[in-house]
């Protein structure tokens, strides 16, 4: 896949790229399964979407509570499906689509539920909060706006660290919170960047509404999350072992074979 460049002498799809051509190859060979993925997750975050949107409406927190958590519990095996799909793409995993996402989204169920919930509710609260701000009498301050991009931030880079672990790891969340945080502290500044990412790309959907919810079951959650998870994913393979723990699995699996 030459991008802008046919003939790119540097770009081999034979070989592990680096870089730019890392990006290039992996959108060449895994565009399509991103993609299919994508449109299941749009679908999985309807319910979730849908009682925010009434919730707004009738301006409940009531109503906020229960349907961001319903809708978030739904919405989370979709995304951690989404996840796998990514990270069976950047380890060049093999296998058919049609056969890993339904295996990631059995094997991941349980164990989404709760933070998929999680990340409904603190969702459901930040688009209650931004309503309650457009639509109040007079302007927010600028220490509430600068708060109020600063804990969606925070959310957003904790939020990438937090489900590929969940995807790719079955540890106890003490030990994931420990990981999150001393990735964090070591990366700071690209965590801190791919949060960035996310909330303009979330930013731009919102400002541009309705026209952008056409986009949504086609490009909505695959390719911000492809090009964000991208940018850490070395580093959390160097730090995590990633790649070496799923080497060592199938290693055993042939022994025993």
């Amino acid at each position: 896949m030459g991008l802008f460049i046919p003939d790119d002498p540097g770009y081999d799809e034979s070989a592990r790229m680096t870089g730019f051509y890392r990006y290039k190859q992996l959108l060449s060979f895994n565009t399509a399964n991103y993609m299919k993925a994508n449109l299941l997750t749009a679908a999985g975050a309807l319910p979730l979407a849908a009682g925010i949107a009434y919730a707004v409406l009738s301006t409940s927190v009531l109503v906020l509570i229960p349907a961001s958590c319903i809708g978030g519990a739904i919405f989370g095996p979709f995304l951690a499906a989404m996840f796998d799909t990514l990270y069976r793409g950047y380890r060049d995993a093999p296998g058919r689509w049609r056969d890993n996402w339904p295996k990631a989204f059995r094997q991941n169920f349980k164990d989404s539920l709760l933070p998929g919930a999680l990340t409904g509710l603190i969702l459901g609260f930040f688009i209650f909060m931004g309503f309650l701000l457009y639509w109040a009498s007079g302007n927010p301050s600028l220490a509430t706006i600068l708060w109020y991009l600063t804990a969606a931030l925070l959310f957003l880079s904790v939020s990438s660290l937090f489900w590929p672990q969940l995807i790719l790891f079955r540890q106890p969340l003490s030990v994931t919170v420990r990981n999150m945080v001393l990735f964090a502290a070591k990366y700071l500044w690209k965590v801190l960047g791919i949060g960035a990412l996310l909330l303009l790309w979330i930013s731009i959907y919102v400002f541009f509404a309705p026209w952008t919810l056409i986009l949504v079951p086609f490009l909505g959650f695959w390719y911000i999350l492809f090009l964000t998870q991208l940018i850490i994913y070395e580093d959390l393979n160097r730090e995590l072992a990633i790649e070496a723990k799923f080497e060592e699995e199938e290693k055993k699996k042939n022994e025993e074979a």
